[in-house]
């Protein structure tokens, strides 16, 4: 049997091109990389009656199903139903299945649920932008990790969003031990020194990793009640010019973070060519076309940054350049 089929709605649809003749696979969105017992049991489902039995787990959190008939595409888009409730998906069709696949997974580490260095709830921001950015086919990736160790490598992100907390000492629970200042230069980036038996910890070093207060013995350091991060913005893979992203924002809040993301889109459509295959083209190349100061207009619009956050005034990025038409730089 012989089919029509318009590529660009099958990638649309979030069912990836097949190499393999009359085949497709099913890409399942897991925003922040957790997904409840009873939805992974559907996807097994899902394989083991439509596709070829096997499950891929992607670099992204998210699971595809290959080995699908394109012919069953509809049959699976109705067993997707459960899961795209099941995950909170935001979109009011959830008979056709997803209704975008641009933005891509939003990715998280374990963060504070189950890590003891995670500054935040981790899933809970990434299922927040979730439901702010998607469904939409413009080409995004957002990361979250729980602290500065970066487990999710969101430095390949458009979005590296990285968990940050002020660090609250209590000098009458201290000992003077100086376990903290010792952890704080072995594990992070020496912001303690003790004075007269106290800590003194430096503002201006300090990472807001909460190293000292995992390893402190007597609480005399605890996490800060408000949630801060630092973003980091604009790393990409590829193949003309893969860069890792850098820091724009330090001390930041997460409603102005979300707001900025949002504003992303925006400037994409603004900005985007209009020739760019698939209508795809990474945010960093339109930046680098139309300058950061025009990419920060569209981003922080709306947005008042809170009286902690420190921005930079520019980001610059390094990496190799692949020029086509000279020798590589």
């Amino acid at each position: 049997m012989t089919m029509d089929v318009n590529v660009k709605r099958l990638k649309r649809n979030a069912f990836r091109q097949s190499k393999v003749r009359g085949e497709t696979a099913s890409r399942v969105r897991v925003p922040g990389g957790l997904v409840s017992a009873r939805s992974m049991a559907r996807i097994v489902g899902i394989a083991e009656e439509f596709g070829n039995g096997e499950i891929f787990l992607t670099n992204r959190q998210g699971v595809e199903i290959p080995g699908i008939r394109l012919e069953d595409m509809p049959q699976v888009n109705a067993r997707l139903k459960a899961i795209i409730e099941d995950t909170r998906i935001n979109q009011e069709d959830t008979d056709h299945g997803y209704l975008a696949s641009g933005t891509r997974n939003v990715v998280a580490c374990p963060g504070k649920r189950l890590c003891p260095f995670g500054c935040y709830d981790t899933t809970a921001f990434a299922r927040r932008m979730d439901q702010a950015i998607f469904p939409n086919n413009r080409h995004v990736k957002v990361a979250f990790t729980g602290c500065s160790n970066d487990c999710a490598h969101v430095a390949l992100n458009d979005f590296g969003i990285i968990g940050m907390t002020e660090p609250q000492y209590d000098p009458t629970r201290c000992i003077g031990c100086g376990q903290c200042v010792d952890w704080c230069r072995r594990r992070s980036v020496s912001a303690l020194k003790l004075v007269g038996g106290k800590v003194v910890r430096s503002e201006d070093r300090c990472i807001g990793c909460g190293v000292c207060v995992v390893y402190c013995p007597t609480r005399a350091w605890t996490r800060s009640r408000e949630h801060y991060f630092r973003v980091k913005i604009l790393g990409r893979t590829g193949k003309q010019n893969p860069r890792l992203a850098e820091d724009w924002l330090r001390w930041a809040d997460e409603d102005s973070i979300v707001r900025i993301v949002q504003n992303t889109y925006a400037f994409i459509e603004e900005h985007i060519d209009p020739h760019a295959p698939e209508g795809k083209e990474h945010i960093g190349y339109i930046v680098d076309r139309v300058g950061f100061d025009e990419f920060v207009r569209y981003a922080l619009d709306g947005v008042e940054l809170g009286e902690k956050c420190q921005r930079a005034s520019h980001v610059y990025w390094g990496g190799k350049r692949y020029d086509r038409d000279n020798d590589l730089r």
